[in-house]
């Protein structure tokens, strides 16, 4: 495996996958850490950051808005200003590629005593931010944005009021995005969703001291606590973890140790459909950090995996591993029914079109559907020339679907797996390249 000029990953094939895997922290974990720990009093020592392009996005915006950050490669030290500290940049805010950076950062903007602008790359200004701009607007916010949906986001800071307001489709960074703007205004605020969403912005709120209640699918927040700044241990990123899980599950001989990952239960849809499939996972040690739960992961091969159905309330505690779910189902026998993932349409790319073109390349039998796909495991997959569409988990999913298919695969466009992981390919050479040992 190695990375060439014009952006090509080259891809062979691989027996089994061995090792102990350290893993980068947790993506989302690390986007709410960096936000809530500026609006937090007093320094934040933040262990274990992700430090791919969408996490350093936010990083520089809330540096642009005014906060103090020292950094090393193992720490960030976050000197909060408080709720009401942040200041006026003098730029515009660019997200990058990061559609959290910017559905979360908005509910925090719409507070402020001044005038901001978010704006990302060419796929994040085609993501659609109504969801977030229409309970913005209902708490009294003033927003302006491209054909009123797309960014770049216009934001005049108001005075907010709290509302209670039921989530259309479960989405962890609309309900985020409420809850930061509920922090600064006037009531209660109640976000209900339809199904359980990653709940990682609820967690670490009630760590820093707000007044934050989980009432089943009901959260509701009232304002006037001050967050307080925390040591903040970022887990072990499952999305990440998912990739080399699904490998080992695919490859038959296969057996990894992934220490420290986090197994929030709002993330593990994916190690429980894989089990469902068959796939021998062990979940080890289990223990409590900073409000999440972690443990390690032990995963061996074993070739047995069935076709299932995956739909309902599952779908958004499994959303972003889809793509290397669709890569296991190709190798698992029978059928395997994904259903209820229109999420997956604004994402990145249109994952479910992606997926469904560049696996077909490689021989997959995958049908398309308007909310998900219908993939018939046949066990067997060519190498081929394939596109990431510029889509970091779709890059990485056909990564793994590259190790396990016969032939060499091209994936064109692979630095957008900078985006979110980019010690990757690294990691994933050295697991195929040795047999156990720390990698």
């Amino acid at each position: 495996m190695e990375s060439h000029k014009n952006n090509v990953l080259y891809i062979k094939p691989g027996h089994r996958l061995e090792g102990t895997i350290d893993l980068p922290g947790d993506k989302s974990i690390s986007h709410r850490a960096l936000i809530l720990s500026s609006l937090a009093r007093g320094n934040s020592l933040i262990e274990g950051i992700q430090r791919g392009k969408d996490c350093l996005a936010t990083l520089n915006c809330m540096k642009k808005l005014g906060v103090s950050v020292r950094e090393d490669d193992k720490r960030v030290i976050v000197q909060g200003v408080g709720l009401e500290g942040l200041r006026e940049p003098d730029d515009i805010l660019d997200c990058g590629n990061s559609g959290t950076t910017m559905r979360i950062l908005s509910g925090v903007l719409a507070a402020q005593k001044f005038y901001t602008v978010l704006t990302g790359d060419s796929s994040l200004r085609k993501r659609p931010m109504d969801r977030i701009i229409k309970p913005l607007q209902e708490m009294g916010a003033t927003i302006w944005a491209r054909k009123e949906i797309f960014p770049p986001l216009s934001i005049k800071g108001s005075s907010l009021r709290g509302i209670s307001y039921t989530l259309p489709v479960a989405s962890a960074q609309v309900k985020s995005c409420i809850l930061l703007a509920g922090l600064y205004a006037q009531g209660k605020t109640t976000v209900i969703e339809p199904s359980l969403s990653r709940d990682h912005t609820e967690r670490m709120l009630d760590y820093m001291g707000a007044k934050i209640v989980k009432k089943g699918m009901r959260i509701e927040l009232r304002p006037g606590q001050e967050l307080r700044a925390k040591k903040l241990l970022i887990p072990k990123d499952i999305s990440a973890a998912a990739f080399f899980i699904g490998g080992a599950c695919i490859l038959e001989g296969s057996d990894i140790f992934l220490p420290g990952v986090g197994i929030n239960p709002t993330r593990t849809g994916f190690l429980q459909v894989l089990q469902q499939m068959g796939a021998q996972i062990e979940v080890l040690n289990k223990r409590i950090m900073c409000n999440e739960e972690i443990a390690d992961l032990r995963i061996k091969g074993e070739n047995s995996l069935e076709g299932i159905k995956i739909s309902g309330d599952i779908i958004p505690c499994l959303i972003d591993e889809i793509p290397i779910l669709a890569v296991v189902a190709c190798f698992a026998r029978g059928k395997t029914l994904i259903e209820g993932a229109g999420e997956l349409r604004v994402k990145e790319a249109d994952r479910i079109r992606a997926l469904s073109v560049e696996l077909s390349k490689m021989g997959a039998k995958i049908e398309e559907r308007k909310d998900g796909m219908v993939i018939r495991g046949t066990g067997i997959l060519k190498g081929a020339e394939v596109d990431s569409w510029e889509d970091h988990r779709i890059a990485m999913a056909l990564a793994i679907a590259g190790i396990c298919a016969r032939g060499e695969t091209k994936i064109r466009h692979a630095d957008c797996i900078n985006i979110s992981f980019p010690q990757f390919p690294d990691i994933l050479q050295r697991a195929l390249a040795f047999g156990k040992k720390e990698l």
